[in-house]
Parts: C-alpha cells; structure tokens; sequence
C-alpha cells in the first residue's frame, strides 16, 4: 500500500530523484537559515546568546557592569526554573516573539518585560533572593500577580535599576563594545565581499 502511494507520486526515478534534492535542498538551506541565525547558540544559557540581536546591546552592556553579572545570566532571570518543559516552552515562546518583533521592525525604543515575563522574573527574584525576602523584607510571598493588583509592590518597584542600571544606563550605552558571537560567515566569503 505504502510503496504504491510513492509510486503514483512519484511514478519515475527521475521523479524521485528530483524530489530527494529537492527535499535535500530544502532540509540544507533550512539549516543554513538557522546556522546563520545562530539558531545553535540560543541553547545555551551563554548571556552572549542574547546579542543575536543588536538592540540588546546596551541591556547586555549595563548588566555586564551589575553586581548580578557576576552571579546570575540573562537565562537566570528571564527564564523560569520550575521544570524543564517549562523552561523550554518559555524560551521557544519568547524567543518566537523576539523574532516576530525583530523581523517586523517593530521593537520599542525602550524594551520592558510584558506580564507573563515579569512574573517570571520576579519569581526568580524571589528564587535566589528567599532569604532576604522571606525572613528580613517579609515581601517574597507575594507574587507579581497580587502585585498588579495592590496587594504588594513587585521588586523593581524599589530596585529600579536593578540589574540594568536603570533607563540612563542602557540610553547611555546604544554603542556599547560587548562580546557579539562570532560570525558564520566564511573569512573567504568575507574577503569576497569588501
């Protein structure tokens, strides 16, 4: 049954072997798509991952300069660490979003966290602050969502500029020199070009 499907699909060899360079084409110009993405380093917690992008250099840039930069990467904040498939359906998420914004020209001047990001940053606020929170602030059993509805304030109400430096800190670095990854395209092709 199977081979008879094939068969009046594709009922030539020639058939079939356009079809396997076709297909072949297509599953190796999608990989070249995502290697020059650099799809491959959105993987890793790497915070220089983030930079694919060139509009978060200065956010990658007055973190670099935070007391969190020693500590915690952009995956510790803005990625939740409940479980693994919640991590990663986060990322794919965001990271789809990211993409949309970035290919539709549409970011804003000034990037801010939408409510599903902030609740999970300030959770992990909460995560890796518990002692501070719980025992001397007495604020980390609240979460973002009885924040937005009056019955707490989130942590950056207080820690504005906490780890981004706050909004003069990323306007006063548009031109930041930060670890970009490095590129995919071929020295060779480079030379071709200037």
């Amino acid at each position: 049954m199977k081979c008879s499907v094939v068969n009046r699909l594709l009922p030539t060899r020639n058939w079939k072997v356009a079809a396997l360079v076709l297909a072949g084409s297509f599953v190796g110009g999608f990989g070249l798509f995502l290697y020059h993405l650099r799809a491959h380093t959105l993987v890793t917690d790497a915070p220089a991952a983030c930079m694919n992008c060139h509009v978060m250099t200065p956010y990658y840039a007055s973190w670099s300069h935070s007391s969190h930069a020693r500590n915690a990467t952009c995956n510790d904040c803005h990625i939740p660490h409940e479980n693994f498939v919640r991590k990663w359906a986060v990322k794919a998420r965001d990271g789809m979003r990211h993409v949309y914004v970035f290919l539709t020209n549409t970011e804003p001047e000034v990037i801010q966290a939408h409510t599903p990001g902030s609740q999970v940053i300030m959770n992990n606020c909460i995560r890796c602050h518990t002692q501070l929170n719980t025992e001397f602030v007495t604020t980390g059993r609240i979460d973002y969502m009885m924040a937005q509805v009056g019955a707490g304030k989130a942590c950056w109400d207080c820690h504005r500029d906490v780890p981004h430096g706050g909004q003069n800190a990323i306007s006063s670095t548009p031109s930041a020199i930060v670890p970009h990854p490095p590129s995919p395209v071929p020295e060779w092709l480079k030379k071709m070009i200037n």
